[in-house]
């Protein structure tokens, strides 16, 4: 049988690498190689600094940074996103293994490794019912109260590892803490030091020397995001010269080539504990990978398609459980990395994890010897852009709804932990959301002089009728704000006595629901009674289609339906 092009079309909805492929050129390839190595330097640091935070074996790191990304970049729609292990979720999976209903059933590889099938089988699940518009309904202010949030945590969390110290135990006795501070570890505590002015130093200052004599950008890129290589590599030849392994905390071993690819999760209690954590997991990865796949997809007029995005990091999710990794989700630090060093397809992503994989399977002994103070350092540098509390105050001074969703965002996962606090910053979005609803905004206009345009009495000077109350409602007319609007009405008719004609301007109303329709049936018979008439103007044409099924336009008589507002005015006044 012929192989067709709506076939074709198909296969390339589900592989996108067979789209890009066909015009692939060399100068592409170039661009992909150097930036598929940048990146490669990034991933082996990340890799297990990210699997520590989570509290597991630095392995899983490295093994979620290899097939993963592979799989993502046959499936996915960015072309620049780096898919593996994130620091976000890696707090999020730390907070899932330490609960103690968790912690309980002990062997935290087996529910890391759980945590990822039950993420990739989640993703599946929502592509199937095609949810892959869910990104739109966590806002921008609840994602960044969040992020600040989880990123506090983190940044709490490294900060003993700086100092060489365990994760305190003090709450509120200040004498605990004084006694615990004194036990830092001098060693460590100049590791993470140096860790961190090397870090700091290849960044805006290193970037800004190599721009004032003249270097190219690629050159730049390139030395400047071997930062936390050259760390990892000082650092740790610093530990085995002057033999500090007996007093520093290290990585450990880690072991050398692949596990086998194992589909045996059991037990299947754990499944069961551990799927509400897979859950918002699952959320946080999927909502932030979409963000910043779409933020590198618009430099360069892309297009993401949500719902394969689902099918993409979901099968990423499952091969990193099958491959003894870790969960995964689009990378915001290691993705900019990607990008600036000029990624143009997902072949650079697939040249990085192919150089790890090398890595993986004939350096894993070098590993064993870096010290977790400099991954700490390493995890802090990326972390603290992410915290962005005067995001609050902007936040704050456009909206107040929204600066509040977010600063509880914030508090919550502070206070009550993650889960719980991005709950609330979506709850209080909701509340936030259906208070506008049912507070529309309702303007009484007037004329601009010499025109037939209506305006705000409130903002512009316009002529008003002492007989004639014109109301614009600036929003669809439904159960939450039709009493709100009934009460605006009769609040006016108090204020104004003289009024003998009701104009509703309709220009920003699509729809009105049943319940508001029975309301407004209800009113404009009490102001029949009280001879007051009502009237509609400039409304569209699906609404009257609904209102002409019904007999609220004979119930309206005399008041009438006008085209234009000016039409009402000239006639009534």
């Amino acid at each position: 049988m012929p192989y067709s092009k709506s076939d074709n079309s198909r296969l390339t909805r589900l592989f996108p690498i067979i789209g890009w492929l066909k015009t692939y050129t060399r100068q592409e390839f170039n661009s992909d190689l150097f930036a598929g190595i940048i990146t490669a330097i990034l991933l082996v640091p990340q890799g297990i600094a990210y699997a520590i935070l989570a509290g597991l074996p630095p392995q899983l790191g490295l093994y979620a940074s290899i097939l993963p990304p592979v799989l993502y970049a046959l499936l996915g729609t960015s072309r620049t996103l780096s898919v593996g292990p994130a620091s976000i979720a890696a707090i999020m999976i730390a907070g899932a293994l330490t609960a103690p209903e968790v912690a309980a059933l002990g062997n935290p590889v087996q529910s890391a490794l759980i945590l990822s099938a039950e993420s990739g089988i989640i993703l599946l699940l929502m592509a199937v019912l095609r949810m892959g518009g869910l990104v739109n309904f966590i806002s921008h202010p609840v994602l960044t109260g969040f992020t600040s949030g989880a990123s506090l945590l983190i940044i709490g969390n490294q900060l003993p590892h700086l100092f060489g110290l365990k994760t305190p135990s003090c709450g509120v006795d200040a004498a605990c803490y004084g006694h615990y501070f004194s036990g830092f570890i001098p060693g460590a505590l100049l590791i993470g030091l140096t860790a961190l002015s090397l870090l700091i130093f290849f960044g805006k200052p290193l970037v800004a020397m190599l721009k004032n004599i003249g270097m190219q950008a690629s050159l730049i890129t390139a030395i400047s995001k071997c930062g936390p290589l050259l760390t990892i590599i000082v650092t740790t030849l610093a530990v085995d010269y002057f033999d500090l392994t007996g007093h520093v905390t290290v990585v450990g071993q880690v072991p050398s080539g692949f596990p086998a690819l194992n589909l045996d999760f059991s037990p299947i209690e754990k499944w069961y504990i551990l799927l509400p954590y897979s859950g918002f997991i699952t959320l946080i990865a999927y909502v932030e990978s979409v963000a910043i796949a779409k933020v590198t997809a618009n430099f360069r007029g892309e297009k993401i398609i949500p719902n394969q995005e689902l099918i993409a990091l979901g099968i990423a999710n499952l091969t990193a459980a099958i491959s003894g990794g870790m969960p995964v989700a689009g990378g915001f630090s290691r993705t900019m990395v990607n990008f600036s060093a000029g990624a143009r397809t997902q072949m650079a992503m697939l040249i990085a994890a192919g150089i790890l994989a090398l890595a993986v399977i004939f350096f894993s002994p070098w590993f064993e010897n870096i010290p977790k103070a400099a991954l700490a350092a390493i995890i802090l540098v990326a972390i603290i852009p992410l915290v962005k509390l005067s995001d609050i105050v902007h936040t704050w001074r456009y909206d107040r709804g929204d600066g509040i969703a977010e600063a509880a965002t914030l508090l919550g996962v502070l206070l009550y932990g993650i889960e719980e606090g991005i709950t609330l910053g979506i709850m209080l979005t909701l509340v936030s959301h259906l208070r506008k609803a049912s507070h529309p905004h309702i303007a009484v206009v007037g004329r601009i002089p010499g025109t037939g345009h209506y305006r705000n009495i409130k903002r512009h000077s316009v002529e008003t009728w002492p007989q004639l109350l014109l109301l614009r409602i600036d929003e669809n007319i439904t159960f939450a704000n039709i009493n709100y609007i009934e009460e605006f009405i009769k609040s006016e008719l108090r204020r104004q006595p003289g009024i003998r004609h009701i104009i509703l301007i309709f220009t920003s109303v699509s729809d009105i629901d049943s319940t508001a329709l029975e309301v407004l049936e209800n009113l404009n018979h009490s102001l029949q009674a009280s001879g007051i008439t009502l009237h509609i103007s400039e409304a569209k044409g699906p609404v009257l289609d609904k209102l002409e099924k019904t007999d609220f336009l004979r119930q309206l008589k005399p008041g009438k339906v006008f085209f234009h507002t000016e039409d009402a005015v000239r006639e009534l006044s």
